[in-house]
């Protein structure tokens, strides 16, 4: 099976390299190999290569500079991901698209399901939103992965930085009335990857599906964790997300149901306390990848 990826320095396409089974070849375009922000780019790089199966894990993920560049979000969030689902449909080949909580306000209760009512409260929220709405109109088939909290060992995250931080203070005030699920990037790779296997077999399913870690979590309590299993001597102070303006505003419960993807792919809920220690590990053998 051969894999295309868009997306070659972020977190999820390094956690599918080093994740990649044998017999399957996974092939990373950066925007050296396939510029996103020209139109055609996409389809051009799926024809001439013809892969079996297409992930876009490529995106704008800078949700506070999102608000006064749309253009550019709206160009890598949402158009090109629909050029792609379409090259991938003229090819037959299985596509999965990667996208966020963020499409919800947060202001619902309790676990959301894929069929929740969404509505994003940022730029950022909007333009994924508008990515998934185009890519399921140009390819119903398609796979829409929504996620959360990504960390890993690779680029910037939320670990990452308290994690340097922690070298830094010590004592950190950090919201924790947004409640979700941090998700690791490799745990991502792999329910990735056991889906493209059961498409490339031509197993069903299509449409949105929800994937997170567990349990449940404030972004102050999963910092707590990360200093618990660092050994590292913080003090974090609870605020609210009043207390921490930011020019994008954050939805507040944004927990997934995640009994779509296990039923349908056999796809398990992770527990992101066991990918915290795996990437934590990482970090103190000198994988301290940027």
């Amino acid at each position: 099976m051969r894999i295309l990826v868009f997306g070659k320095d972020g977190q999820v396409a390094r956690a599918l390299r080093d994740e990649c089974p044998a017999g399957v070849e996974i092939t990373t375009l950066g925007r050296n190999d396939a510029d996103l922000t020209h139109a055609g780019v996409a389809q051009t790089a799926i024809a001439e290569r013809r892969p079996d199966v297409i992930v876009n894990a490529a995106a704008y993920t800078a949700v506070d500079k999102a608000e006064t560049d749309k253009a550019a979000a709206q160009r890598l969030n949402a158009s090109a991901p629909a050029e792609m689902a379409q090259a991938a449909k003229e090819i037959s080949a299985p596509f999965i698209h990667i996208s966020t909580d963020y499409v919800f306000d947060g202001n619902l209760e309790g676990r959301l399901s894929e069929n929740a009512a969404v509505g994003p409260v940022n730029v950022y929220g909007e333009t994924k939103l508008a990515g998934e709405s185009q890519v399921l109109n140009v390819n119903p088939d398609a796979i829409v992965l929504r996620t959360s909290w990504v960390f890993s060992e690779y680029g910037s995250n939320f670990v990452k930085t308290m994690v340097r931080l922690a070298g830094e203070r010590d004592a950190l005030s950090i919201v924790s009335d947004q409640i979700g699920g941090p998700t690791g990037a490799h745990d991502i790779a792999r329910a990735i990857l056991m889906i493209a296997g059961k498409k490339h077999r031509g197993a069903p399913g299509a449409g949105v599906y929800h994937f997170q870690g567990a349990p449940a979590v404030s972004w102050a309590a999963f910092a707590e964790k990360i200093f618990e299993i660092a050994g590292a001597a913080v003090k974090v102070s609870h605020i609210t997300t009043a207390d921490y303006p930011a020019p994008a505003k954050r939805p507040l419960n944004t927990v997934l149901d995640c009994a779509k993807i296990e039923r349908d792919f056999g796809v398990g809920q992770p527990d992101w306390r066991a990918s915290l220690r795996r990437t934590l590990a990482a970090l103190n053998n000198g994988k301290q990848a940027s």
